[in-house]
């Protein structure tokens, strides 16, 4: 798996997507290694999805244990409780994903993404972190950007019915369809703290109204001290007004960052599995995207609202001269 050409089994078991995207994208995704810290249900539609197209590994790190309420949103649990007893979520995940591919090396590490040396990160080509902290989104992705290697970095996070994806591929070159065929394009990224650092007053006023909700959540959540969706109703009041000083100090109209979108991820900070499938999938094809080389990747940030049934891309970046 790890040659210049895929062996025989291989091209056998992935004969349907070598006809989509041909042979030389699936010995990319063949030799790519991939990192996942903090699994949740939209991460576990994401793993499923990247190991049935036949990456060469992936590695889970999630030292939590698995508790009840794991199994409303992970489908890789085993319902039966002698079999994820004492276990942690990222043990039993990787038992469950060799089965869906065993040609796919599935392994887990023990510890926290943030405790890791910054060489940890130079085995992978592409690391994806579930919900987690602001500063944990910005520590990880300086430590992906600071390796000589180039290293993908991807955040998701949903809540109630909404979804958020950030990428950030450093500078990547892509094929891209034309009239006349193919032409070769190269797109830049920001990290995720340019991307947050551009001024909200020189955004379109058109801007997804879910970017300014999730700041607002993940700001609050910060400078309260809480940890990524341990919010409730309670904080409501809290949130109201820090969501205020924000506008005023961005220069934004408060209207323009609905009380219901704000109270909706405040306080339902539950995946919904649909949405999970949704955002899990969409994850899954501009992984698959980027490594591939194959169709024109997302910049930067992707939003789903099932209320609305719409997914919007914006492209959050610093300005340029020219």
């Amino acid at each position: 798996m790890n040659g210049e050409e895929l062996t025989e089994q291989e091209t056998a078991l992935y004969d349907r997507q070598i006809r989509i995207w041909g042979a030389d994208a699936q010995r990319r995704l063949s030799k790519s290694h991939i990192l996942v810290s903090g699994i949740t249900g939209t991460i576990v539609e994401f793993c499923k999805n990247v190991v049935l197209a036949g990456i060469g590994s992936l590695t889970l790190m999630d030292d939590r244990l698995v508790s009840e309420k794991d199994l409303l949103v992970n489908f890789l649990i085993p319902p039966d409780e002698d079999k994820y007893k004492e276990k942690t979520i990222a043990e039993v995940c990787s038992d469950s994903l060799r089965d869906f591919n065993p040609m796919v090396s599935v392994s887990f590490e023990k510890g926290s993404l943030s405790g890791c040396e910054d060489g940890f990160f130079d085995k992978f080509d592409t690391v994806i972190i579930g919900r987690c902290s602001l500063n944990n989104k910005k520590e990880m992705n300086i430590k992906c950007r600071k390796r000589q290697k180039k290293i993908a970095f991807y955040t998701v996070d949903c809540r109630d019915s909404c979804g958020e994806i950030f990428v950030d591929l450093q500078s990547c070159k892509y094929q891209k369809k034309t009239v006349d065929g193919t032409a070769e394009c190269f797109m830049q990224y920001p990290s995720f703290e340019e991307a947050i650092s551009v001024s909200w007053s020189s955004l379109p006023k058109n801007v997804s109204k879910m970017y300014f909700a999730m700041r607002v959540i993940e700001k609050f959540e910060q400078d309260a001290g809480r940890n990524p969706g341990e919010t409730s109703s309670e904080d409501l009041q809290k949130l109201l007004e820090f969501w205020q000083n924000m506008c005023q100090t961005n220069s934004l109209k408060e209207s323009l960052i609905p009380v219901a979108l704000l109270e909706r991820l405040l306080v339902f900070t539950e995946e919904h599995p649909p949405v999970c499938a949704i955002i899990g999938g969409i994850l899954g094809q501009e992984v698959i995207k980027a490594i591939s080389g194959k169709g024109e990747p997302l910049k930067n940030f992707f939003f789903f609202d099932a209320a609305t049934g719409k997914g919007t891309i914006e492209d959050i970046s610093p300005r340029t001269d020219g």
